[in-house]
């Protein structure tokens, strides 16, 4: 198993530990040129402050890396940005890309979904592995079944329990073995968001801020957030799904139900939509449960 040890400010830091239940922070990288691509779902990611703070200070299980527009992240996640405000983030943006702060664009950075995050208290700290570079901006990867990454996970492992800092199966830290993490539902949207392509499953509309992750069966109703309880709509049809005035059939036909013209005298604009074929994620595994498409056919379509 692989682990990410990722550098940040104290800022980021001290703002989300000093958050109570976070499920899901977003570890944002300012450039936003290139996507995170050293971890697989499951394994860890770990913090370490900027010089001279050479010290691991918490991390989480890695979920998903994606390049968002910051308008994005921020619906998506808000203060788990680790920033108190949406002009907050933007001026930390523009300050590490030493440029202007222009507060209507929409600004593209990297973002690296952690869920189950956990936040060691000053004197649990644990120092980095002994070939740390100074000169290291973003971070560096290691395999926690060899040394250094044995000793840092023996380190890690030893902190935690003894300071009992988080709420997790102690299994989970006997032996670095890989956890699928659970998603909050920052994560979950991002996730779906990017499954379908960033494109609306019925309309193909790919204007993102016109985009929202539905539930197929809610999360209120004991729904998960998971991909294939998830499809990607305009926020005009998400309102219509979620109210039951459209479905989706477990063969992936998109159904239109009659009581829009009864009850709102219109609809001809969602009509033609009936009996298309959605437009499915190309990854086999992303697409819609047909049992949670079931679900929402039987519990919540006015058909």
């Amino acid at each position: 198993m692989k682990a990410y040890i990722g550098v940040t400010d104290r800022d980021w830091f001290t703002l989300l530990s000093d958050t109570p239940n976070l499920d899901e922070v977003n570890f944002w990288q300012p450039g936003g040129n290139r996507q995170f691509r050293v971890l697989i779902p499951g394994e860890l990611f770990l913090f370490k402050l900027h010089s001279p703070y050479d010290f691991i200070v918490g991390g989480g299980f890695f979920a998903h890396a994606s390049l968002l527009p910051i308008t994005l992240a921020w619906e998506s996640f808000g203060i788990a940005n680790g920033a108190p405000t949406l002009s907050e983030m933007r001026e930390r943006v523009a300050r590490y890309r030493r440029q202007v702060n222009d507060r209507f664009s929409d600004y593209t950075i990297g973002c690296i979904l952690l869920e189950q995050p956990f936040f060691l208290p000053e004197d649990a700290w644990v120092p980095v592995p002994n070939d740390w570079k100074q000169n290291i901006v973003q971070g560096k990867g290691y395999d926690l079944s060899v040394e250094p990454g044995l000793s840092l996970w023996k380190n890690l492992q030893s902190s935690m329990s003894s300071r009992q800092v988080v709420q997790e199966q102690p299994a989970r830290y006997g032996t670095p073995v890989l956890v699928m993490p659970r998603l909050g539902q920052g994560s979950f949207r991002v996730l779906v968001t990017d499954a379908y392509e960033r494109r609306c499953a019925i309309t193909n509309e790919r204007t993102l801020p016109a985009l929202d992750a539905a539930h197929i069966k809610p999360y209120a109703e004991n729904g998960q957030h998971i991909v294939s309880n998830g499809i990607l709509l305009r926020r005009d049809l998400h309102a219509l799904f979620d109210l039951g005035y459209i479905t989706i059939t477990p063969s992936f036909t998109i159904e239109v139900s009659q009581r829009i013209k009864e009850e709102y005298e219109n609809g001809r604009d969602y009509y033609h939509y009936h009996g298309n074929k959605m437009h499915a994620p190309p990854n086999l595994k992303n697409r819609p449960s047909p049992d949670f498409l079931d679900w929402h056919n039987r519990n919540k379509y006015q058909g």
